[in-house]
């Protein structure tokens, strides 16, 4: 029986209390009993929550996981990430399509599959990977995609593909997922043993402001790469006047090429709400919410479970963790969008309207959720914090470099013999990451994911930390058969896809910078192309509203700096003074269709 529409909406926005800045898990419902999120949907939406029939649609269309149209029963996202382009996607793309018998973006006639394709769902250690529904499916091949296909002809149950489980908890009943952990050399803090429940009692004898200077003197810094310092992040939140405050995990691992806190979020949960708790505690604040990004749904039930068993523990709720202190945690749902790992385009998700970053000041420290004082954290900081609590700032600030206290985690994957994650003290250097992970014939690494930096061999001395090679964790290794400038190349083509258009110079810089490339690589490029990337790198920096449109020229402008020699060898002068990469046929097509059109008609 179909259910009604007006009967599906009613229920979601009953089960969020009619709060309008719920709309992201309303819509969410909505779309998982109707398959989409209709017009009629939207006229129902707009009459329960008094919200406006543009914000819903306008939401709608932001998300790659939701749709105004119903959809197909099962949809299979393939990930389009560079490392599963190394890995073999295009077969894996063309036998899915070729056994629906439909292109990427396609659906079948009998509206039982949909085929597309999706930036990095956080599977590089183990891709080719795809979704079907919210299933992970790992190592593809061609001959997987075609019996993932026969199987859910015959049965139609996207679960029923999960032949093995994983380790850890990823074979917990709430998850059953075929996903891996691969850790492959945990650390003494963020994935030492769990001692649970004692990061919270401890920060409860001691002061909030206490708990705060625990965390500098720990030297602690954020752990999703600009590294700022946490400590004076909290005491910004907690001397901003305002009596209700919150804390904020940024679970939204978009990154391509990053994938640790998928194992941390699946290994050690409780360390993170942990550290959610402390922060709230230290700055005030009774709420915390967990944004979750889509691809990592499995873990939803899962995560809810932790929650409720810190609830009944009384590691959450009331008079946590000492008498008048109340703090507690829900989970908030991403719909895939990359921009949302930024910190305030997360907070614009979290109130129900597209992930468009905001304008600073002022910070979310400031005002952020709700117009409220706001620490986010990301997922590893959070870890950190929970570990400084429990064994004290002074063994956390022993290890790392003069200017990075303590480990980082690093999500290792491409062209070596064991991806995966490593905890490694900062001021590791490159190279014995390298020989860790196996890495033998590296002569490009993207350190950070493409908004970070594409080094080659000369760099590989140099070491991992704020003061040298920063990241927020990625780490993909190239070896000799790869060409630089194509895989930065690859990278534009995220960006350009993933910019949410508000602001010219991203919008358009990205635009100019592929195509630039694109020119270079097809030996039409000439010197004067290569200073023109530098300065449109530079106006981007100078003029972008966030921090996407800030770093997401760095695929080309570190690539030129990295491999400038490969640039020169395909870029020269033209004779006589023309430029070589104008073609005046292609130039002047428009204007010759228009003249034939118009003869057409006369």
């Amino acid at each position: 029986m179909t259910p009604s529409v007006d009967g599906v909406v009613r229920e979601a926005c009953h089960s969020v209390g009619h709060d309008p800045t719920r709309l992201m898990d309303v819509a969410r419902a909505v779309q998982a009993r109707l398959g989409g999120v209709p017009a009629t949907a939207i006229d129902a939406i707009h009459d329960q929550l008094h919200v406006s029939r543009g914000q819903v649609r306008s939401l709608v269309s932001f998300y790659a996981f939701l749709d105004e149209q119903p959809g197909a029963r099962h949809v299979i996202r393939v990930c389009d990430d560079v490392v599963d382009r190394l890995a073999g996607y295009d077969r894996v793309a063309r036998a899915f399509s070729d056994e629906l018998g439909i292109p990427l973006g396609g659906t079948t006639a009998d509206g039982t599959f949909s085929l597309q394709r999706t930036a990095c769902i956080g599977m590089s250690d183990q891709a080719p990977a795809a979704l079907v529904g919210d299933v992970v499916v790992t190592d593809l091949s061609a001959e997987r995609a075609r019996q993932v296909v026969a199987e859910l002809r015959a049965h139609g149950d996207p679960q029923r593909l999960v032949k093995r489980l994983g380790d850890g908890n990823n074979a917990h009943p709430l998850v059953r997922a075929m996903v891996r952990n691969n850790i492959r050399q945990a650390g003494p803090i963020v994935m030492s043993e769990q001692k649970r429940g004692e990061a919270v009692r401890k920060a409860a004898a001691l002061s909030p402001v206490e708990v705060i200077r625990a965390v500098k003197t720990a030297r602690l810094r954020g752990r999703g790469g600009a590294g700022f310092p946490t400590g004076i992040k909290w005491e910004m939140a907690r001397a901003a006047p305002g009596a209700r405050k919150f804390v904020l995990c940024n679970a939204d691992e978009g990154e391509p090429g990053t994938f640790k806190d998928r194992v941390l979020l699946t290994e050690w949960p409780d360390r993170v709400f942990a550290g959610m708790t402390i922060a709230g505690y230290a700055i005030g604040a009774r709420e915390g919410v967990l944004y979750l990004r889509a691809e990592y749904a499995y873990l939803r039930a899962f995560l809810e479970d932790v929650l409720a068993r810190r609830r009944s523990d009384g590691l959450l709720g009331r008079d946590v963790p000492r008498r008048g202190f109340e703090f507690d945690i829900r989970i908030q749902m991403g719909a895939g969008a990359y921009v949302c790992g930024e910190e305030s385009a997360l907070i614009e998700s979290c109130e129900g309207r597209r992930g468009d970053p905001r304008n600073r000041p002022p910070f979310p420290a400031q005002r952020g959720y709700l117009g409220c004082p706001t620490v986010v954290n990301n997922v590893e900081t959070l870890c950190c914090v929970t570990r400084i609590l429990e064994s004290g700032s002074a063994a956390f600030s022993e290890l790392g470099s003069r200017q990075s206290a303590g480990t980082k985690l690093l999500s290792i994957s491409g062209d070596v013999s064991r991806p995966g994650v490593y905890e490694v003290p900062f001021g590791t250097p490159i190279q014995d990451v390298l020989a860790l992970c196996g890495g033998r014939d590296a002569t490009a690494l993207q350190v950070g994911g493409p908004s970070g930096r594409m080094v080659g061999p000369a760099d590989f001395e140099r070491t991992i930390c704020y003061d040298d090679v920063a990241t927020g964790g990625a780490l993909v290794v190239f070896d000799s058969s790869r060409n630089p400038l194509q895989i930065a190349h690859a990278y534009m083509e995220f960006f350009e896809d993933e910019s949410c258009g508000y602001c010219t110079p991203c919008r358009v810089g990205n635009v100019l910078l592929r195509r630039g490339l694109e020119k270079v690589l097809a030996g039409r490029g000439e010197p004067a192309d290569l200073e023109q990337f530098e300065q449109i790198a530079k106006t981007m920096k100078a003029s972008s509203r966030c921090g996407l449109g800030q770093t997401s020229f760095n695929p080309v402008l570190t690539s030129l700096q990295s491999f400038r020699y490969q640039y020169e060898t395909l870029v020269k002068e033209a004779p006589g003074g023309r430029r070589r990469g104008f073609d005046l046929d292609d130039a002047t097509a428009e204007a010759t269709r228009l003249r034939a059109a118009e003869g057409v008609r006369s």
